[in-house]
């Protein structure tokens, strides 16, 4: 159970309730794409905010060395990293941490649908390495979030009208 003192502890309880009803309806036994479709239709049915494999650059003394792509990215400030194996490992979490660092994000969320249960972890990034390492996008991650925000709530409502239009037809 997320306790309300984290960080974002609604928007995270929101997002795994959503993957909750998916796991509840699919089960296990899936590819994690399936899980990632699946979890992307439910956000957008309960009016969340996310881009889906969203890339992010990873720089190391100022030069970017590669580009990391988080399976979402909730509301420009949380990132979720899906998985769809037996047991979580250390190597899910250290990914997973990993993305938190690349764009330097607080929380995350490690999501397992692999298992007879929904395992899920919610993660903390206190150390804010990219800052060091000279990653220009990271001074402006809030206009970022703010922007993109913005950008996911328009394609939502876009993709709701499309949604209504081929009801009533």
């Amino acid at each position: 159970m997320i306790k309300e003192q984290y960080k974002y502890s609604d928007l995270t309880a929101k997002i795994i309730g959503c993957a909750m009803t998916v796991h509840s309806e699919l089960g296990n036994g899936f590819q994690e794409v399936i899980y990632q479709r699946a979890l992307e239709i439910e956000m957008a049915d309960q009016g969340i905010a996310f881009s889906r494999e969203y890339e992010m650059p990873v720089y190391y003394k100022q030069q970017q060395i590669g580009k990391r792509r988080v399976d979402f990215l909730v509301e420009g400030i949380v990132a979720v990293e899906l998985k769809a194996v037996i047991q979580l490992e250390d190597v899910h979490l250290a990914q997973a941490i990993n993305y938190l660092e690349a764009y330097d994000l607080e929380i995350g969320l490690l999501i397992n649908f692999g298992a007879k249960s929904l395992q899920f972890k919610r993660l903390s990034n206190k150390s804010f390495k990219q800052l060091n390492q000279g990653n220009p996008k990271i001074g402006q991650n809030q206009n970022h979030q703010i922007n993109q925000k913005n950008h996911i709530a328009d394609q939502l409502v876009k993709q709701k009208n499309s949604k209504w239009q081929r009801v009533i037809k």
